[in-house]
């Protein structure tokens, strides 16, 4: 039986077909940085959520990936009240539609 094998596009979200790929890939990427930070500090969900002023069931489904409602400045909101520095930045205009990436450095 051969095994079909489909390179993909680098956004999983677009593979599948999914509306917004773009949107839904920088809010995983938020949302991966937003556990891997809360793991460096030692936060639970519980913890974090206080620290962050979001209610931790809200916190519980944009950690599963559940981003129906919110919106990439809630979870830079978290990712700011957790101590960490985010910049959004605007490049010249150029043909076509232009790209969000969320780049994190050590």
């Amino acid at each position: 039986m051969a095994v079909e094998h489909v390179t993909s596009s680098g956004n999983v979200f677009a593979d599948l077909g999914l509306s917004d790929p773009e949107g839904r890939l920088v809010k995983s990427k938020l949302a991966a940085a937003l556990q891997r930070s809360m793991g460096e500090l030692g936060l639970t969900q519980t913890a974090a959520s206080a620290r962050m002023g979001m209610p931790q069931p809200k916190l519980s489904k944009i950690l599963r990936g559940r981003f129906d409602g919110i919106s990439e400045a809630y979870i830079t909101d978290g990712l700011r009240k957790l101590g960490h520095d985010v910049e959004i930045w605007v490049r010249p205009r150029h043909e076509g539609i232009g790209a969000v990436r969320v780049l994190e450095t050590a």
